[in-house]
């Protein structure tokens, strides 16, 4: 039984970082400072759940209001984020009464973890077994993942940037490969990130202003490599226009669905570590065609490019940090916030929420009908679904000719537990 109507949170960021990530946290954070009545210590977990496991918790009263406000303009992950997946509790009830210990130990009953399915799983699990051990946590998740692929939400933060980073960045490259074509490169092409679906290799046509412009391919996660079929377009577009550029889904698989790419590698999550297939279309290419080739992997520049976020990105993500402790205060718990969108022209858009059973490991794909009729290009439907999440810009401030972006004290409290060892 709480002996106060105060309470301690706890935030937690998890999997790879994004351009605004941050800007949820500042939400969170804000919107928590300003219920001194209601909210007393507000925590941020060291690394994600495994900062919790080892009771590294950041005391965020340390940070200025103005280092705070400045997490809205500062891409990555400021606290620190992992990469490491719960088990089922019956596999690992251990991690999960330490979890419950390093709750209790702390008086914390509000718990925000902020990221992708397998993170909004973990949130789920951690509610379900804290009412079970008789200490029940408010458990609200909050959306964040570049590929776009959670459920029951309209997007996710993370995406709109990473999208204009790549429409921006396809439109920009294709500019120097037509001015070189005529006696240097032919063929560009831009790997991006896209395990299992095409959102973000399709964010790449939205650089095109007419037929004629790049990327004159996309090879989407859900179109299955048809090698003749991809030399012969390609062949076709450098007799037409002296230039080819692709942009090319590291998800991208073969006939019987395997990845192109695959390294034998896994991450902490259990997904094949990708990478890789540019060089290796590059070098098809080179070896049936002959053509000269650059290729270029976008990878972390794709996440962090806070430079040219955008403004409606920036604008979710914030919003959804906010309306997540506005549900905590008022009683909801295993439900992550999300995006729902009114209308595309003009866009308008609320906060809405869902229960995290919905959207735990659970994957959105691309839909069929935001690929146009030759597969390799994206339809009428999908710019209109990308093109309000791209727009808008939200410069962060610069100083000396750089952005200016903040760092965070990190400061510790002390630990009142012993060491864990069931990592």
């Amino acid at each position: 039984m709480r002996t106060t109507n105060k309470v301690n949170i706890l935030y937690a960021q998890s999997g790879g970082p994004t351009a605004v990530i941050n800007a949820s946290a500042c939400g969170l954070i804000e919107t928590a400072r300003a219920q001194p009545n209601r909210i007393d210590k507000i925590y941020a977990a060291h690394n994600g759940i495994l900062g919790v496991l080892n009771e590294e918790l950041i005391d965020s009263g340390a940070e200025s209001a103005e280092s705070i406000a400045a997490l809205r303009h500062t891409p990555a992950s400021a606290f620190g984020t992992c990469r490491y997946k719960l088990k089922g509790i019956e596999q690992n009830k251990a991690q999960y009464q330490r979890l419950i210990e390093v709750f209790k130990a702390h008086s914390i009953h509000y718990f925000f973890y902020n990221g992708g399915g397998d993170s909004q799983d973990t949130t789920l699990k951690i509610s379900q077994f804290s009412d079970a051990c008789g200490y029940p946590i408010n458990c609200i998740g909050i959306p964040k993942t570049i590929d776009n692929d959670l459920p029951l939400t309209d997007c996710c933060p993370g995406y709109g940037s990473v999208a204009k980073y790549i429409a921006i960045s396809t439109r920009e490259a294709a500019l120097d490969v037509a001015a070189m074509s005529m006696t240097s490169t032919k063929i560009f092409i831009l790997e991006v990130m896209g395990r299992h679906s095409g959102w973000i290799a399709a964010a790449a046509g939205m650089a095109r202003r007419s037929k004629r412009d790049a990327p004159h391919l996309i090879l989407f996660p859900e179109v299955p490599w048809d090698e003749a079929k991809v030399l012969e377009k390609i062949e076709q577009q450098v007799n037409k226009r002296g230039y080819c550029v692709i942009v090319a889904s590291e998800g991208l698989k073969d006939q019987n669905g395997r990845f192109l790419s695959e390294s034998g590698t896994h991450d902490a999550f259990g997904h094949a570590q990708l990478g890789g297939v540019a060089p290796l279309i590059a070098n098809i290419i080179k070896d049936k065609l002959g053509y000269k080739y650059h290729w270029a992997v976008a990878d972390y520049l794709q996440r962090s490019a806070r430079h040219i976020a955008s403004r409606t990105d920036v604008e979710h993500a914030y919003a959804l940090g906010k309306k997540a402790l506005e549900l905590a205060l008022d009683g909801h718990n295993a439900v992550m916030t999300t995006i729902v969108r009114l209308s595309d022209k003009p866009y308008s858009w609320k906060v809405g929420t869902v229960a995290l059973s919905e959207v735990a490991n659970q994957e959105h794909a691309l839909p069929k009908t935001y690929i146009d009729d030759s597969g390799y290009g994206i339809s009428a439907s999908c710019e209109n679904y990308i093109r309000p999440l791209i727009e808008g810009e939200d410069y962060p401030p610069y100083e000396g000719g750089m952005p200016n972006y903040v760092k965070m004290k990190k400061d510790l409290i002390d630990k009142k537990l012993e060491k864990f060892e069931d990592i």
